[in-house]
């Protein structure tokens, strides 16, 4: 059995110098992790889990719960947070919320009995009744949605400033009855308050397109259906990419094409955005420092860190592409 000491000889350091990148642990230099972590694959070394966590209250493992697990927006930001975890020697473990308050309290209350360190949760049900349920004695971290407060830190998405920055940019395009396609499922939309602080600037009337759920064949009913009834728009602003996506397939099926008869903008850079046919426009949030503020936030968290609780939000870009464009 390869134990640490045969790693230490093999990499050329100490034990503890094993023992500090096998934990996670800071101020290891790179090349010196790079050493270990190679003779650690060589020899086939493998960490006693059940024994670090005796000896040391930590398994290694950190949680992260989305409402979807193959949305390709959240499909991309796990892959985010995977890679950023196994950078500070970290696992993670995906829970899917269904975007239930349910499930995410089932989630936030059995975390440390499935033996995670931290747990990373995208919230989407919760509101600010559900606070105290939050207050346990593992360190969380909140990404997404601002849509309640507590005391904890959390990572915001752009949402009320990306949807003003598309409607705004529909608006230099020369669209004047542009349409918002709204989430279905609760009032409480910072972008629809993002688009209508955009068209109410320029004194445009709202214009407001419901849909029945957020994948691709709504978005696609909702307009298609919207369109044959007669409401007459020359551009949408979608509340998602899936939104965006179906919108274009539901402009076709009412006859219209885009962008020569209707633009269309979307909102969080799925990787379909930029192969759709038209490519789409859309608001990109940084996912790759989503990822890492979250991960380093838990982890200080772990390590002890007692700041007051941090609210980061998500730099974001967008991105011109034909769906918009004529």
């Amino acid at each position: 059995m390869v134990t640490m000491q045969d790693v230490a000889r093999a990499a050329g350091v100490s034990p503890m110098t094993v023992s500090n990148v096998v934990n996670a642990r800071p101020h290891v230099k790179p090349e010196t992790k790079k050493r270990v972590l190679a003779a650690i694959n060589e020899l086939g070394y493998r960490v006693n889990a059940a024994g670090r966590s005796l000896r040391t209250g930590r398994t290694g493992t950190i949680g992260f719960a989305v409402p979807e697990v193959d949305n390709q927006y959240f499909a991309h930001l796990i892959g985010c947070v995977v890679d950023e975890a196994a950078q500070q020697g970290m696992r993670v473990a995906i829970e899917q919320t269904d975007a239930m308050r349910e499930t995410e309290i089932e989630v936030v209350s059995t975390s440390r009995n499935r033996l995670y360190d931290g747990l990373l949760l995208s919230t989407a049900g919760l509101t600010d009744a559900d606070t105290a349920l939050l207050q346990v004695d593992y360190p969380i971290v909140l990404l997404g949605e601002s849509l309640f407060d507590a005391p904890l830190d959390h990572i915001v998405m752009p949402n009320f400033d990306g949807a003003r920055e598309a409607t705004e940019h529909l608006i230099a395009q020369g669209s004047r009855r542009i349409a918002y396609l709204r989430r279905p499922d609760t009032e409480l939309d910072p972008r629809r308050e993002g688009y209508l602080e955009a068209i109410a600037r320029v004194g445009l009337e709202p214009i407001l397109i419901e849909v029945e759920g957020l994948d691709i064949a709504s978005g696609a009913r909702a307009v298609g259906a919207a369109l044959s009834q007669g409401l007459v728009v020359d551009a949408i602003a979608a509340f998602t990419d899936n939104l965006a996506i179906g919108a274009v397939r539901g402009a076709a099926d009412a006859g219209l094409r885009v962008p020569d008869d209707l633009r269309v903008t979307g909102f969080d850079n799925v990787p379909l955005a930029a192969l759709s046919v038209p490519s789409l426009t859309t608001i990109a949030p940084d996912h790759s420092t989503t990822a890492h503020t979250a991960v380093t936030f838990l982890l200080e968290r772990m390590a002890g860190s007692t700041v007051p609780p941090r609210t980061f939000t998500i730099p974001h870009t967008l991105i011109v592409r034909e769906s918009s464009t004529r």
